[in-house]
């Protein structure tokens, strides 16, 4: 078996090729985790929004809150169904209503935002939801607003104190930011519900009932009740599924995200194969004297590849090393019909993926020109100048 040592002397020796190489490898492991980090925050967003005991009830034949209200009458009879879970505050059971407005952006584009009026209960049906700067939550009828942090930070007129104007005649004044466990509600601006139905001229309507239960058979009598019940005409939908299907609007990025790491590895690919093509071609005489020493084909094959994996291996470890800072940072993109606030995750699938890509990148770049190594015939290579 060759010494490795003799593999790193030539990538040091050929440092140029090896480090464009690596650099290239790098770039393509760091722009795909990037990808694949995101696709992982919009999962996490998602599944960690759906409380198991959660219900959302919605207009019968609604798909998502904004499909149409209804009426304020039955939201408050729902709100007294047995089984309604309680804590300190009261009654865990919200009227909430839902509004996509125009917001601008800090850098001068506008986009749809999230504009949910909610009840004083809202916040305790969402995980880990504290209010930071400003350190209160709004005050009814006094056209306030609070904003999660990542918002915060991305749109005019968001921040502590300012005014954040919502199309052509809305504003609320900023009295506070808020986290949400990087839930789906760190994409909101959430609003007393009486201000925003006063502003969308939807009095006496709500786009849905946000409530949790005390224990799973109370769900599912809850739930029963709702669906069946010909006085609601309401479908009470479980926060699990609920969010589950609000998944699909990022099958998209998942889709998208993938075809362009497959393209990206398969350029990776052609970069470590031709610089081993390079190695070939240059060491011909070598590899010769390599065969004449009694060293076999199955040697040098496995030499030339050992070469490629660790030309790829160290672009992998290049772009995982410059993926990690990225895990502090939160981005925005578009699903469906509002903007979304997602916080890269940089966990084991997104490792994983990084790590198949390396090795795909070193063992399918390097096979051919370590084949075209082995083929050669020993006397004509001993010739070669």
């Amino acid at each position: 078996m060759i010494p490795l040592k003799y593999n790193i002397r030539n990538l040091r020796m050929r440092w140029v090729g090896t480090l464009m190489t690596v650099l290239g490898t790098g770039l393509v492991v760091w722009s795909s985790c990037i990808l694949f980090g995101l696709v992982q925050g919009l999962q996490h967003s998602l599944n960690v929004s759906g409380d198991p005991l959660g219900l959302i009830v919605l207009r019968k034949g609604s798909t998502d809150e904004t499909g149409g209200g209804f009426a304020v009458r039955s939201a408050d009879e729902i709100a007294t169904l047995p089984g309604i879970a309680r804590d300190d505050a009261g009654q865990l059971a919200a009227n909430e209503m839902v509004s996509i407005a125009i917001a601008q952006r800090n850098e001068g584009t506008r986009t749809n935002i999230i504009i949910r009026g909610v009840s004083p209960a809202s916040s305790h049906l969402r995980p880990d939801f504290k209010v930071l700067e400003g350190g209160r939550f709004f005050e009814a009828g006094k056209g306030e607003c609070i904003v999660s942090k990542s918002l915060s930070k991305r749109f005019k007129g968001a921040s502590l104190g300012s005014v954040l104007k919502l199309g052509e005649k809305d504003s609320y004044r900023v009295v506070g930011t808020f986290t949400a466990g990087s839930s789906a509600a760190e994409s909101e601006v959430w609003v007393d519900i009486k201000d925003l139905e006063q502003n969308l001229n939807r009095k006496g309507y709500v786009s849905s009932v946000h409530l949790r239960a005390a224990s799973a058979p109370d769900l599912d009598r809850i739930k029963n009740t709702i669906d069946k019940s010909t006085q609601f005409k309401l479908a009470a939908i479980r926060e699990t599924e609920y969010y589950a299907t609000q998944a699909a609007a990022g099958r998209l990025l998942i889709v998208g995200g993938t075809l362009i790491a497959l393209f990206l590895t398969f350029g990776a690919m052609f970069a470590a194969a031709n610089t081993m093509y390079s190695a070939v071609r240059s060491r011909t005489r070598e590899i010769g004297t390599m065969r004449a020493l009694g060293f076999s084909r199955f040697d040098i094959l496995i030499s030339f590849l050992g070469e490629s994996v660790i030309l790829c291996i160290l672009g992998g470890a290049l772009g995982l090393l410059a993926t990690l800072p990225l895990s502090a940072l939160t981005f925005s993109t578009n699903l469906g019909f509002a903007e979304a606030a997602i916080a890269f995750r940089f966990g084991p699938i997104v490792m994983a993926v990084a790590v198949a890509m390396t090795l795909a990148m070193g063992l399918v770049g390097g096979l051919f020109p370590a084949v075209r190594a082995v083929k050669l015939d020993v006397v004509r290579a001993l010739r070669e100048v």
